[in-house]
């Protein structure tokens, strides 16, 4: 990934705050499939990695390699693939035909048709890998393709995933532009191969970094995709109601401006981290649940951008494992939906049959969860059909251990002066006298006093906020003073 900085004076206008998205039928949804990368050294093994997409209805899956072991668990899944060509290989490509002759023949012959392999991704954010890589991708694109015209698989498209980094203006998206530098070298003949292949653009989009990078001018309402007032572009009257369709778009206009305007796009990365740094805003597992699931209910309406409605999206989500061994800031090991055990970092539908069964309530920009929570997590496991209208609670996140707990409970019950006194020995909430239930009826104490306010409900990533009301036992948790 690579981030991309807005100028905070082109976001002054950003006044924001969950649009309530439709459920779709089958016959008219975007495609939402997901990234498995595997910088990690505690991950399960590939077979049982199929078995947990096969369980989630995921049916789209892009690597970061073309790894035997896993195309080989992906045979007869009916999972799609994307695979990649390293960075490291795109010289090769290009200088000889008989290096990609010789890939194809090792990376996807064997698999193929058995593993679907529908896409190559030559190289991955290219033009902002400091090897500088960026001449060598269109003749190393050029020269797999013609591998696969060799072997009869030229169904499978090839492309390469740029970042937003590649754009020269991207406010407002009207004005969306390629860096200047970059137009003639490579990305003018690049469209002009996607468009003559019949292929697309793949683009890495991250409202988060533009988030993170300006929270004093974009607004979390606005990056998360809950409900807002949206932004009017000034030049050519689009209302924008996310930060993704506003970075989308102004990729098209991009390629507009170069009168590249058929070819089409695939979002191959895009996510929120669920942990990060102090100093990266917004990195939590609450937003992280709110941008992800409204992001999938987003795609899943197969509604497209404001400057293209009639195109539905096509999203990759990063990722689906939290990665240990990715180097840089901690939100970088941390996108993941799932811990390498398999559970759930938390819960979002990822199917239209998902969000058919999830209750449809807003999102406030502190990102209530649509789930109740789990019992590790400070709740029960009882189902409940249907959200309080416009109430929400804050509880304990039970897998941050039990010494941050007591920390958050120490501040909620003193200086952060909540009413303890029901968790008090022999009182109505003493019981169950888990620290867990216990730091829940304290951080919800103090969140409601604090009027449910952005950022009461965190507590070094200790709480998290739900839609449903919590219960330990009997103990009924306050609404609000």
């Amino acid at each position: 990934m690579a981030s991309i900085t807005f100028l905070p004076t082109l976001f002054l206008s950003l006044l924001l705050s969950l649009s309530h998205f439709p459920i779709p039928s089958l016959s008219d949804t975007g495609s939402f499939g997901i990234n498995y990368g595997q910088v990690a050294d505690n991950l399960p093994p590939p077979s049982k990695v199929v078995q947990l997409l096969n369980s989630q209805g995921l049916n789209r899956v892009k690597l970061y390699n073309t790894d035997s072991t896993v195309l080989t668990a992906l045979a007869g899944s009916n999972i799609t693939v994307t695979v990649a060509l390293p960075n490291e290989q795109l010289s090769s490509a290009a200088s000889a035909q008989s290096y990609t002759d010789s890939w194809v023949q090792s990376n996807i012959v064997p698999y193929y048709p058995n593993t679907l392999i529908e896409a190559i991704a030559v190289g991955n954010e290219v033009f902002a890998d400091p090897k500088n890589t960026t001449p060598y991708l269109v003749p190393a694109m050029q020269n797999v393709y013609n591998s696969l015209v060799k072997f009869n698989l030229s169904s499978i498209k090839i492309s390469s995933p740029i970042a937003l980094s590649a754009l020269q203006t991207s406010y407002p998206s009207s004005a969306g532009s390629f860096k200047s530098d970059l137009i003639e070298p490579v990305i003018k003949p690049m469209l002009s191969f996607l468009q003559k292949t019949e292929s697309y653009l793949m683009a890495n989009v991250y409202p988060f970094f533009a988030y993170t990078g300006n929270t004093d001018v974009i607004s979390l309402d606005y990056a998360l995709f809950n409900k807002n007032q949206g932004v009017v572009d000034s030049g050519n009257g689009l209302r924008y109601n996310s930060l993704f369709e506003a970075q989308i778009d102004a990729v098209f206009a991009a390629m507009n401006a170069l009168q590249f305007n058929g070819v089409k796009l695939v979002v191959t990365e895009t996510g929120w981290p669920s942990k990060g740094d102090q100093n990266e805003a917004g990195a939590n597992a609450a937003n992280a649940a709110a941008y992800n699931g409204n992001l999938v209910r987003r795609v899943l309406t197969g509604a497209g951008t404001p400057l293209r409605p009639n195109e539905t999206l096509n999203v990759f989500l990063f990722a689906l494992f939290n990665e240990d061994q990715k180097p840089g800031p901690t939100s970088e090991r941390n996108y993941g939906l799932f811990y390498p055990n398999e559970e759930k970092v938390y819960d979002i539908p990822l199917t239209v049959e998902g969000l058919s069964n999830a209750s449809s309530v807003s999102t406030p920009a502190n990102g209530t969860k649509t789930q109740v929570p789990t019992p590790e997590a400070g709740g029960n496991d009882e189902s409940v059909s249907t959200a309080t209208a416009g109430q929400t609670w804050c509880v304990a996140n039970g897998q941050v251990g039990e010494q941050k707990l007591q920390k958050g409970l120490d501040y909620a019950c003193g200086e952060g002066g909540a009413d303890c006194r029901p968790i008090q020995t022999g009182a109505t909430c003493y019981y169950p006298k888990t620290v867990v239930a216990h730091a829940s009826y304290a951080f919800n104490s103090y969140y409601q006093k604090k009027a449910r306010g952005a950022g009461t409900c965190d507590f070094g990533g200790a709480a998290f906020v739900v839609t449903q009301p919590p219960k330990f036992g009997t103990c009924e948790f306050p609404t609000g003073y």
